[in-house]
């Protein structure tokens, strides 16, 4: 009875083999399932990052709005008879035109 008993142990011992450090363990079904789940994010994010770029392309098919947004901003450009004024900003400090950096503003040194 004692070597039944052997052989059926060792007979359920060679069939959790497999289950447990064999090519289809646990171990191994769970890290495919971590990589699934990283994939499947990554797609999420393209899928955005497509559906964005989709509705550029649209919209630069059937409209004159975007590329003319795009050749203002990219390129400069700017419509005929339409004037272009440039704002500069020094920093927050403003000097009088007539003033040059170190003169007093009464003329005296």
């Amino acid at each position: 009875m004692k070597v039944l008993g052997l052989i059926l142990f060792a007979l359920i011992i060679l069939l959790q083999y497999p289950l447990w450090l064999g090519k289809g363990s646990w171990h191994r079904v769970w890290e495919v399932d971590q990589q699934v789940i990283a994939q499947h994010e990554t797609n999420q994010k393209l899928q955005i990052r497509n559906a964005a770029l989709d509705a550029e392309v649209q919209d630069l098919k059937q409209g004159s709005d975007a590329i003319e947004e795009r050749a203002r901003s990219e390129l400069g450009m700017i419509k005929q008879n339409e004037f272009f004024f440039q704002v500069e900003t020094n920093g927050g400090k403003t000097t009088p035109p007539n003033q040059s950096k170190g003169e007093n503003p009464s003329g005296s040194k």
